[in-house]
């Protein structure tokens, strides 16, 4: 059971019923090249709660008080992939405001699901620009990217990074969205047993993934009572983990506590366990939404064989159905391309 809940607390998401885990990750600082003493120009921009922000630009020292934002912004190429090695600044719910003073960024990057306000409020104290996300949605988490690219400076990466996202998700929804949707309950919480609300953010990852929770509250992190579970009958539990291919021995210990073995699925050991990625509202969760969909609806992802009939009929179409010939530039053109040396002549 000690082992267990140690698995829960690890891969607990960021919200009230986790308060003290959002307490201990630690925050981290990144930097760029020192800032010139020319005075810095501001460009006013409007983060995801209303608030006008200026930031300085260009943007080139950040401090992350969200460990979500510290993946974006991996994710956006703007610096190397070891949060560790970088400056620590205390808990999320009660970062230092001191060292962070003392690291003198252009921007603090803050979400209002994680951070408070009195933070907020103290930085602006301190003359420290700070920007706030607040994603609820995985397509939100996509926008909020986006713009998140946009205020630091990098455009491109961020249209590079969501438009792959898009381009997954739509995948899936090719692969799982006509098929019928599995009943799980997400578990973030053992004892007690909490799990997520309808309108989070990791419920709509479920419902990407071809699932959908049993779980109907409006609240986003309720405790639900395993007599209501068990009359809803999930038919699948799932849960997250940083290290979700060595988590089965503990996912299993389940069977073994007071009450679960009036669930079919612990029965019947039907647990999906993914990335913890999907706690946090940062490009990866993708990759978790994906490796659920496996899980769930394995036959959507086995890629089936041509016969030799299909293969052969692709490889040489009737004469009538092939693509005729047509040069892309003139005959001029051609000439040189033909001439030149290095060049050759190209049909599209």
């Amino acid at each position: 059971m000690k082992e267990f809940a140690r698995l829960r607390l690890r891969s607990a998401v960021s919200a009230a019923t986790a308060a003290l885990l959002s307490c201990a990750a630690l925050t981290c600082a990144q930097s760029a090249p020192p800032v010139s003493s020319a005075s810095p120009a501001f460009r006013e921009v409007t983060d995801e709660v209303g608030r006008t922000v200026r930031v300085p630009q260009p943007v080139r020292r950040i401090v992350s008080l969200a460990p979500s934002l510290t993946e974006t912004v991996y994710a956006l190429g703007l610096q190397d992939p070891d949060a560790r090695k970088k400056t620590k600044v205390g808990g999320a719910i009660n970062p230092s405001l001191e060292q962070i003073e003392a690291l003198h960024p252009d921007l603090v990057l803050v979400t209002k699901g994680l951070n408070r306000l009195e933070t907020v409020h103290s930085l602006d104290g301190l003359g420290i620009s700070s920007y706030a996300t607040d994603p609820h949605t995985v397509e939100e988490i996509i926008t909020s990217s986006k713009k998140l690219s946009d205020v630091l400076g990098v455009p491109e990466a961020g249209a590079s990074v969501t438009g792959e996202m898009q381009r997954r998700l739509a995948d899936l929804q090719q692969r799982v969205g006509a098929l019928a949707a599995k009943r799980v309950l997400f578990v973030v919480w053992t004892q007690p047993l909490i799990s997520v609300g309808k309108d989070t953010f990791i419920a709509d990852a479920l419902r990407r993934a071809g699932a959908v929770s049993i779980v109907e509250s409006e609240q986003n992190w309720p405790q639900v009572s395993l007599e209501e579970v068990a009359r809803l009958q999930p038919e699948f539990l799932v849960f997250a983990d940083s290290h979700s291919d060595s988590a089965s021995p503990a996912v299993e210990m389940l069977a073994t506590l007071p009450g679960w073995s009036i669930l079919d699925a612990v029965n019947n050991r039907r647990f999906a366990v993914i990335s913890d990625a999907v706690n946090r509202p940062a490009p990866r969760i993708v990759t978790a939404i994906e490796d659920l969909a496996k899980q769930l609806h394995p036959d959507a992802f086995v890629e089936k064989p041509e016969n030799g009939k299909e293969k052969m009929e692709k490889e040489n179409p009737p004469l009538d159905q092939r693509p005729a010939l047509h040069y892309s530039f003139s005959p001029d053109v051609l000439q040189d391309r033909m001439t030149t040396p290095g060049g050759r002549a190209c049909a599209h």
